[in-house]
């Protein structure tokens, strides 16, 4: 797996229309809520899964966003993560995820980007032990998580390392 030495780059070099979009690795992309034209732009980057940590009813939720995928020939995975009840077995399923696309090109999303830059975070000190600098981007670019975010980060990362 590649690790953080090249220059992140931000959505706007790529035609996103989704917020917050960063590409953490060469193989691996986070954003906001994609649209059917990022969608419709995803295989020619490459991204052969899409895995998205909003639930379906978040307010801006893209309708008939599985089938939009599919219809790209694209692996998609919905791990509906309740803004204000993160599970550990939703972690748990996420880092499952990734580990059965290692080699592959993956798209991670939810409403704002909050919980996949989130969820990357864990991924990032977890599997990769990364230092907390470096593995805290993109998060640290989008937000500061959230009372019920930082206990739910600092108890995974408590009993884990």
């Amino acid at each position: 797996m590649s690790n953080f030495q090249d220059a992140p780059l931000q959505s706007k070099h790529h035609g996103m229309e989704a917020e917050n979009v960063y590409q953490v690795f060469d193989w691996l992309w986070c954003s906001a809520q994609l649209t059917e034209k990022d969608i419709a732009k995803l295989p020619a980057l490459g991204i052969e899964a899409v895995i998205n940590l909003a639930p379906p009813t978040a307010s801006n939720a893209l309708p008939g966003e599985a089938e939009l995928v599919a219809a790209q020939g694209i692996a998609y995975m919905q791990i509906p993560v309740a803004w204000e009840h993160p599970r550990l077995n939703q972690l748990e399923q996420f880092l499952g995820v990734i580990k059965v696309f290692e080699g592959h090109k993956v798209w991670v999303h939810c409403a704002k980007n909050m919980r996949a830059s989130s969820f990357i975070y864990l991924y990032r000190r977890l599997y990769l032990a990364e230092e907390e600098v470096i593995a805290s981007y993109p998060m640290s670019e989008i937000w500061a998580p959230n009372p019920i975010w930082q206990t739910f980060i600092r108890n995974v990362l408590s009993t884990a390392l």
